[in-house]
């Protein structure tokens, strides 16, 4: 049974960076695609970012490309994300999924989508202030 454990966020100023983690057990990271998501309050859960099994390939939402950087720490079954600029509009509840298709799919289209993931985390609250 795949379980993931967000760690991380918080409340932060305009500008600022907060730093995301993702614990993984119950399988090696190395055997699932990963992604982070987000939800804002009275929106759709959208997509935020996504890498490949080998962590050599990163793609990111238009809207925090150049501020964001999705990583994998395959050594500690470790997915992280790493925020900074940060924007009022970036707050939202960020999630961690993954899913059992780590290859065979189309890159990146088909991993940006909610509903290709199975495994989601409880969430990490990151609130940016004016």
């Amino acid at each position: 049974q795949v379980q993931l454990v967000e760690s991380g966020g918080g409340l932060v100023q305009t500008g600022g960076s907060v730093r995301l983690s993702c614990a993984v057990s119950g399988r090696s990271i190395r055997s699932l695609g990963m992604g982070w998501f987000r939800q804002a309050s009275g929106k759709e859960r959208e997509f935020v970012a996504t890498i490949t099994g080998s962590g050599r390939s990163t793609y990111y939402a238009d809207s925090v490309k150049g501020r964001f950087t999705i990583a994998r720490d395959n050594a500690n079954n470790t997915l992280v994300l790493q925020m900074s600029s940060l924007r009022v509009e970036d707050t939202a509840v960020y999630y961690c999924a993954a899913t059992d298709a780590v290859y065979g799919r189309s890159w990146p289209t088909w991993y940006t989508g909610p509903h290709r993931y199975t495994y989601w985390g409880q969430g990490a609250q990151v609130t940016v202030a004016s």
